[in-house]
Order: structure tokens, then sequence, then C-alpha cells
């Protein structure tokens, strides 16, 4: 058979079935995922939140792997220091300034380019959630914070579309799937977002850029498994590990699963009510207001985390600090935030995310 011969029967399975065959023979041969495995891949629409370090890791796994299409949300641009671990961008990039949504468009369609991407460089809200994601099969988290995640996971509830909770810090990293009626979802796990500054964030403990890959990983294969058949997950686990320990674990949750929360349970999705969350440009000043959360934030463990970065005003009214040239964090007592130095709220949002974690 010669090579033209070889190249038209190529092009016409192709046609058949949505995906070149060669390209994807390796994965084809893997019983589990088969040709009509890889079809559904070739048909599937994957939402992604966030396109930093876990985000562009599966953006990048699930391009190779065939998914037809991916819609991207990320409301940033890249950083110098956002290159050891996020797997899209370059120096050139730090330096263009684009958006990382823009840049992960046109680096994805060089590995594939029959993908199909959508960018949208915007912060997730839930005003523009629906819009944004009802069209996706299933979303991957690649977002930095639980304000996020609770808003997606309503999402999720409602509309009964699954996706991949993932989370980073350090070298210790977690994974949970949820399918909407079948497993926990993120509100079964924790009812509530953990108060301001009670955790961790990457940027005031650090992250290794193997941990990021190593959840990424298991984000892809569970968002190929959920798509190839949903059946499957009879059971809600989280699973968790520490790299740097060599610790790995998995955690029933099955008890949590069967009683439920009032998320995926019930009709209550608080996380999609418009008016939750407030946020006002405060008049004749370059600064953000708004409030995180109901609950009243660890002002002493927020300091301590802040200190890393300049001298903090402490009381027990607020905390205050210099995070970066210009711009000024003011956290209260009473849950209130306010973001010196911008006056575009998502660009404050990323500013609280990055150095509080809410």
């Amino acid at each position: 058979m010669n090579q033209s011969t070889r190249n038209l029967i190529s092009r016409s399975m192709q046609t058949e079935n949505n995906f070149d065959e060669s390209r994807f023979i390796r994965q084809t041969r893997y019983q589990k995922l088969g040709a009509v495995g890889q079809q559904k891949l070739s048909q599937a629409h994957v939402g992604i939140v966030g396109c930093g370090a876990l985000g562009s890791a599966a953006a990048v796994a699930l391009t190779r792997a065939g998914i037809g299409s991916l819609t991207i949300v990320d409301r940033d641009v890249p950083e110098w220091s956002n290159l050891p671990r996020q797997l899209l961008y370059t120096e050139r990039d730090v330096r263009n300034g684009l958006p990382k949504a823009i840049i992960a468009e046109r680096r994805l369609k060089e590995i594939d380019s029959t993908l199909h991407v959508i960018p949208h460089v915007t912060d997730l809200t839930a005003h523009n959630i629906s819009d944004l994601l009802s069209a996706v099969d299933i979303i991957v988290d690649g977002t930095d914070n639980f304000e996020t995640r609770f808003l997606v996971n309503d999402f999720s509830c409602r509309e009964k579309i699954p996706w991949i909770y993932g989370g980073v810090i350090g070298a210790e990293g977690r994974v949970m799937t949820v399918i909407p009626g079948k497993t926990a979802c993120l509100r079964c796990l924790m009812p509530d977002p953990p108060a301001p500054g009670s955790l961790p964030t990457c940027d005031t403990a650090g992250v290794l850029g193997a941990a990021v890959m190593a959840v990424a990983g298991i984000q892809t294969l569970e968002t190929i498994k959920v798509l190839i058949d949903s059946t499957q997950y009879t059971e809600s686990r989280l699973f968790a590990f520490d790299l740097w320990e060599s610790t790995w674990k998995t955690i029933d949750l099955r008890v949590l699963s069967e009683a439920g929360c009032s998320s995926c349970h019930g009709d209550e999705h608080k996380w999609l009510d418009t008016s939750r969350h407030q946020t006002a440009i405060l008049c004749g000043q370059d600064a953000v207001q708004f409030h995180y959360t109901n609950k009243t934030p660890n002002l002493c463990n927020i300091a301590k985390n802040l200190s890393y970065f300049g001298s903090v005003t402490e009381n027990k009214w607020l905390v205050r600090t210099e995070v970066e040239p210009g711009i000024i964090i003011s956290v209260f007592a009473d849950g209130r935030l306010i973001v010196a130095g911008t006056r575009e709220p998502s660009r404050a949002r990323s500013v609280v995310s990055k150095y509080i974690g809410m």
C-alpha cells in the first residue's frame, strides 16, 4: 500500500470517527478507552475555570488526549513568578502581558489545530457562570480560591454538570470528582469556606510544580473517565497526597454522599445568588471594597502571612500591608476588604485570592 493510499484511508477514518486514529493509536489500544472512548473525547466539551498552574497543566493534557472543545475562563495575565509551575506560559508571554486565556488558546491550537477553544478573559461570577459554562459536559477546577469553587459547586449541582475539584499547596494535593446526585459535593465535605487567613495560600506557603502536575494529571484522567462513562462513579472519594513525604491516601466519602447537603440533594444554591457579594469602587479613591465571607477573619493569621511581603499594620480592627508596589490590602474584623491601588474589581479579587486565600 503506497503512502497516498494510506493517507486517504487515514482521512476517511478521521471523518468517520472525528479523530485521527494514527495520532491516538497508543490511547485507543488501552482497552478501557478504545476507539469508542476516543470518539467520545473528540466530541466532548470541557470547561476549565482558571488557567494558572492546575488549569494550564490540565488544558495541555486534555488537548493532547484529544478533547474536542475547551472553554477557558481566566481573569489574569502571566507573571514572572508563574513560570516555574504554569506550563503554558513563557518569559515572552510575561513581557507581552497578554491575558492567560488568549495565550492558552493560541498555544493549545499549536498542539492540536482541530481543537476548538473558547477563551473568556473575565472573572467567573454568579452573573456570568450560566452564560460561560452551561454548554460544557464537565468542569475542571483550576481556581485559586474557595469563593469560586463554591460557585462552581452550586452551579454543578443545579445544572447536573460534573466537575473535578483540585487543590495544591506546597507538595500536597487533593482531587475529588463530583457527580451531582451520585457523589458527595464540595459543600458536603465543607459546608462553608474556611475563615479568611485560616489556611495557607500558594503565595504564603509556597507550591512545587511537581505537585501541580500530579494533581492536574489526576484531574485529567478523572475527566476522561467521566466523559467516557459517568455511571462508573458509584462511590465517593477524596484523593490526597504529599509528594515530599511520599504519602498517598484515598478518603471514603460515602457517608457524606448518602447524607447529601442542601446543594446536591436540595434546591439551595446560595452561591449563585447574584446579590450575595457586593463590590464597590470607592468614590474618589483608587480602591475596591467588598465582602468575601460572613465568617470572622483571623486577623492574627492574616498578619503573619502578610508579614512575608513587608511591614504590617495590625490591631483589633484591621490588618493592612502593601503586598505589591502600589497595591495595599486592608482586611477588617467585620469581613470587609479594601484593595487600594486599583479600580478594577477583578484585579482586586485576584489580589485577595493570591495573598489572603479566599
